[in-house]
Order: structure tokens, then sequence, then C-alpha cells
């Protein structure tokens, strides 16, 4: 796989939240990478595990997960071409979640020497990916009060619009009509609901026309109300070095 196509995404998301320097970008070309094909559904890191390596989505979607005892999973976050979701593990060495491929997907996989190393010649480059996590949990953060305290019309509304701002930066077409390969009971997942109270979530929206979400895509149809309902500020996103 060419090169540029698999770190385009990555610098084109970092050069947007941080800002690069032309050496720094130079730099992460050269990282050593092996890349994988890995099919849906499977766990790239399990809770428990002590990986040596960080993974970089390259194409398709990831989940990050957490189950319980009684074997119910809360969904924290969805991954998309671009980013490190286990960027974390470089430093806390033993996995407290999973990560899993929510679709087929293309990854990269990057030694933690090979991070360090990086880091290490690069004290620029240790800032953004400082930077990076910072703005991973942010985005907990915002997760936590989407689940915790708004309604589920509006829980589902603000998913919707945080990953489709997330997928502009990547270079990808979003407008009115967006991939979200989402499955109801993945979607009552991320909401904290069931999979029957997600199922009537959807076609509430789906009624008061909204926003259609269907066959793993988004179909924007009332952006105002969509985010009237959302209360969406995409501040905790950062996606300017400035803020």
């Amino acid at each position: 796989m060419d090169r540029e196509l698999v770190f385009a995404a990555m610098l084109r998301r970092l050069n947007t939240v941080s800002g690069l320097e032309e050496a720094d970008i130079a730099a992460l070309r050269e990282l050593p990478i092996a890349i994988r094909h890995w099919e849906a559904g499977r766990a790239i890191v399990s809770d428990g595990e002590r990986p040596t390596d960080s993974c970089l989505v390259i194409e398709g979607f990831c989940i990050r997960s957490k189950v319980i005892a009684s074997g119910q999973r809360q969904i924290l976050s969805i991954h998309i071409p671009g980013e490190i979701p286990d960027l974390q593990s470089l430093h806390l060495h033993r996995m407290d979640h999973d990560l899993i491929s929510l679709t087929a997907c293309t990854l990269g996989f990057i030694s933690h020497a090979s991070l360090r190393a990086l880091t290490r010649a690069k004290p620029n480059l240790a800032e953004v990916l400082w930077r990076d996590t910072l703005i991973d949990a942010a985005m907990f953060r915002e997760w936590i009060v989407n689940v915790g305290q708004r309604p589920a019309t509006g829980r589902l509304a603000h998913i919707v619009l945080e990953l489709r701002r997330r997928l502009e930066v990547t270079g990808r077409p979003t407008a009115d009509n967006f991939e979200m390969p989402l499955t109801q009971e993945q979607i009552g997942e991320a909401l904290g609901i069931t999979p029957v109270h997600a199922n009537r979530v959807i076609r509430q929206l789906r009624e008061e026309r909204i926003v259609d979400i269907s066959r793993g895509r988004v179909t924007v149809l009332d952006e105002a109300k969509l985010g009237e309902l959302a209360q969406f500020d995409d501040r905790y996103l950062h996606q300017n070095p400035s803020l």
C-alpha cells in the first residue's frame, strides 16, 4: 500500500488540530508500519492485554468498548481513519478496555519502540501526540455528558454530528449523507439504552424528518432541528491549533 495513503488521513487530522512542521511530517512518514487487513467484529486489542504496538486506522471504523460482568457492553467511542485509538498504550501498559474493528479495516501497527524513539528525537511531535490524547480525553468527557444528561434522541443526534464533524477533517465527503456503520444494537450500546429503545429513537427521528439512519448510513433531513436537538458545540474536538 502506498505510504502516502497510509499516513494521509492522520497527517491531515494532526495538522488540523495541532499544526505540523515539514520536518515533523517527514519524520512521521518514516515510521515503520506493519499493514494488516482486519475483519469486522474482531478484537484488535483486548481488555487486560499488554500490547507492544499502537494501531493506526487507515481504512474502516473501530470502537472502544467495555463489557461488565453481566455481559452488557458500553461503546465508549467510535474511531475513524487517521486516528490511533490505542495511543495511550504507549504509556499505560495494560489495556483497560477493548478495541474492536466495527467494519472490515486496514490497520497499521507501529511499534512502541519506534514511537518512543520518535518522541524522544522530536519533542514537537511528542507535544502533538500528547495533545492528541488530551483531545481524546475531552471527547470522553463529552460522551459522559451525552449519555448521562441528554435525552436519548439528543444523544443520538450528538453522536451523528460529532462523527460528521470528525469525518470532515479526513477529507471524506459528508454533507447530508455519510457512513455510520452501527447496527441498532450497537447504537443502543453507544447511547446506554436497550436495542428496543434504540429502535424507537431511530424511528422517531425518521418520522419527525430530522435524520434517517439506515443500512449503516446517515441522511440529515433537517439540519437546524438536528443541531437544536443535539446541542452540539464542536469546541471539545479542538479542531484548530489555537483551541
